[in-house]
This record gives C-alpha cells, structure tokens and sequence, in this order.
C-alpha cells in the first residue's frame, strides 16, 4: 500500500467536475478534502503538495458509492468481524468504489444482530486514509416475501417487525441507512412509514407485491427498489407489477446490477430509456467471492458455485454477484446509448443523493471529500483516492509520467 500523504495535487488530467469537464485540469487535496481545482494555466503555490502527473487521456470522476454489497476478496459483512469490514474496505478501491453500505442478508436473528453490532462499531471506529469509507449498513432481509426470497434463506424470513427494528437500529448504533422488504407482508407498510419519518430508505425487494401495493408502499413513503427485475413481480401487460410500478413512477430510484447476468442487456437499456439518468443506480451487490477464483462459497450458510462470472445455488438461483462497480459502467456505456457523464450520476451522484450526503460526497467539488477515481484511456481503474488517500495505484508506485 503506498504511503499515506495529506496533500496531493494531480495535474494534467481530464476533470468530470459538476456540470463541467475541465481539460488539462488540476485538483488540490488537502486535509482529506477537495481544496481547489481548474486549468493548469491557473495552477499556483505547489510546493506543499506531492505531485501526481497525469496526460491528458487520464480522467478523474467521483468515487464510486455501493449502497449494495455482501463481501468480496473472500469477505463477508454477515462474518460479523472487523476484519471482514477492513478486507472489503481495503479491497474496493481497486474497483473505484470510495464509500458503501455495508449489506447484511437474511439469518438467524442472533447472526444478524452480530453483523449489525459489529458493522457499527466499526462504523463508529474506521480509519480515514486507503480504504473505503462504511456510510451505513443496508438491512437487506428478513422482512422479505418468501415467494421471491432469492438467495435469503426461507427458514429466517419473517415478517415486517417494527419493535425487532427498532433493537436493531439501537444495537447499530443507528448506522442501518436502507432496508429492502417486502410492502405487501403484514407489517410492511407501518415500518416503512417508520423508516420514512426517521430520514430511513425504504427499499421495495423479494417482494410479490401487485402494482397497487407497490403504490401504497409510496405513499407510505418508499422511495427506492432493490436490484430492478430480480426476485420481484415482474412487468405484464394486466398486472404492472414491482417492475412495471419502478419503472412508471418517478418516486422510486431503482438500483441494478449491470452485469448482462442478472438482467439482460436489452432489459438493461430498456430501463435505462424509461428512468434516464436520474432514476438509476448501480450497483454490485456482490458477495465474497469477488476478485477470487471459479470454487465453491458460502453465502448466509448456503453453499454457493462460482463459476464463468456466475454465482449460483444448488437449483441454479442466482446468488449475489462478483462484478465490480467499475466493469458495471463500462458494460453500463456498452448497452446503453448513456455518456460517461450519465453514469457517474448513476454511480455517484444518485447514491449520494438518495442517502443524503451529497453535500460531502457523489462529485468532484471545492470542500467535497477527496474520493477521486483516476479512469486510463480504456476507462479501466487505474488510481483511487479514498477521502484524500491513495488506496488503490495499477503498478503500485506514485509519481510516474503516464
């Protein structure tokens, strides 16, 4: 891991700042912040700053924010251990993602209260430099619909509980910032009206609802749809459905895993024509096996099979994924007609937004967060700085001329 530095200035590089491209373009970071940038012409007082020098093909976008993600590099959020969290922390940088929401899935009570004790902690604790930054926790399960529970495990699903919520919102340390359930099960509706009045997402997945459900879900105050498509009701001509209600109305920010697996391209742009560019958000939703080998896993203690970029149950369920955010825009630019400018507000500005911290982080701006990703000329990863860091450099060494 390179050396930590406070001040870093990089210089000669294409900036996707709000509204703007920047050509042959400088940011200062100072103090873990964005202090100042512009044109090259413009640059002054460097000399306390370690120079990163850039060409002109390099381009610097926001960091990337996951607001739905398990594990990955052989870590999972439900291990329920400080070492889970620093391996994905230290690990997702190498994909641009600068910050995520710790996603849990459903278990045994006992288990998910561990992961959400332990996830809060470290919440409370995490280091500031070369890693990822753990905004919250995503409770992803068990108040979910047992007909469309996916890979959640069917004898731990249970209804909407608002009293077992409120313990664990309380043992978090009231870190839990999103939480998918199904609106339909009884109980559903009065914990998302809860989630509503305490500045919580509510999230519509694993469920069955019927499109007039998912109506009064909004009403009640849900905003946001769990992976678009995957384990919900899904569109007919009769009856809209969860698919057919997220892709209609405006209220709902829908995420989804472009990986061409979960959804097909053609769905992909489909979607993309009928929410745009402010409606969607990607996401990995990836579990522990990302960035290791084809095998065997566990995943909520099922046994998962990793194989040719799928990861799948015994019966063929799809469980999880193992894509990386940054491979999701690219496949996102490949099956849409979208600009590299309305994926980043697909990858950091809609998340920022939807969790209401855009006011520090989601684009590259004076006083904003330093979560900077360097993309090359075949818009790969090549360098991520995490809150003014650099945790993530392709080749590993600084301070040479690209």
């Amino acid at each position: 891991m390179p050396a930590k530095v406070n001040h870093i200035l990089l210089k000669g590089i294409q900036i996707y700042s709000e509204g703007k491209i920047i050509e042959n373009g400088y940011i200062k970071i100072k103090n873990q912040k964005i202090a100042e940038l512009g044109v090259i012409d413009e640059l002054l007082n460097t000399n306390e700053y370690e120079t990163i020098e850039l060409s002109s093909h390099y381009k610097a976008i926001p960091g990337f924010i996951d607001v739905h993600i398990h594990g990955v590099n052989g870590a999972d959020v439900m291990d329920a251990t400080p070492e889970a969290l620093k391996n994905m922390a230290e690990t997702l940088p190498k994909e641009g993602t600068t910050s995520f929401l710790a996603t849990t899935m459903t278990q045994d009570k006992t288990e998910i209260e561990k992961a959400l004790i332990n996830a809060g902690n470290y919440i409370e604790t995490q280091s500031t430099q070369e890693s990822a930054e753990v905004l919250g926790i995503h409770l992803e399960g068990p108040f979910v619909n047992k007909k469309r529970a996916g890979a959640q495990p069917l004898e731990h699903i249970i209804d909407p509980n608002l009293s077992l919520f409120k313990k664990w919102q309380e043992l978090s340390k009231g870190n839990i910032k999103l939480v998918t359930l199904a609106p339909e099960r009884p109980g559903g509706l009065g914990l998302i009206h809860y989630l509503k009045e305490n500045g919580i997402i509510a999230s519509i997945g694993h469920t069955d609802a019927v499109y007039d459900e998912v109506i009064a879900a909004i009403d009640a105050g849900a905003n946001h749809v769990t992976h678009l498509f995957n384990q919900m009701r899904g569109l007919h001509h009769r009856e809209p459905g969860v698919a057919g209600a997220a892709l209609l109305r405006d209220e709902l920010i829908v995420e989804m895993i472009v990986d061409g697996v979960h959804i097909r391209p053609e769905m992909i742009e489909f979607a993309y024509k009928l929410k745009r560019k402010e409606g969607l958000i990607l996401i990995t939703d990836s579990m522990r096996a990302k960035c290791l080998k084809n095998g065997i896993y566990d995943l909520g203690g099922q046994q998962v099979t990793v194989k040719d970029g799928r990861a799948f149950l015994d019966d063929d369920t799809l469980a999880g994924s193992i894509l990386r955010l940054g491979d999701a825009v690219k496949n996102l630019l490949s099956f849409t007609e979208c600009s590299l400018e309305d994926a980043i507000e697909m990858v950091s500005v809609n998340p920022a937004k939807q969790l209401n911290i855009y006011d520090r982080k989601g684009s590259i701006s004076v006083g904003k967060d330093a979560d900077i990703v360097v993309l090359d000329d075949q818009l790969d990863v090549f360098m991520t700085i995490c809150r003014g860091a650099v945790a993530f450099k392709k080749g590993g060494k600084l301070n040479e001329n690209h």
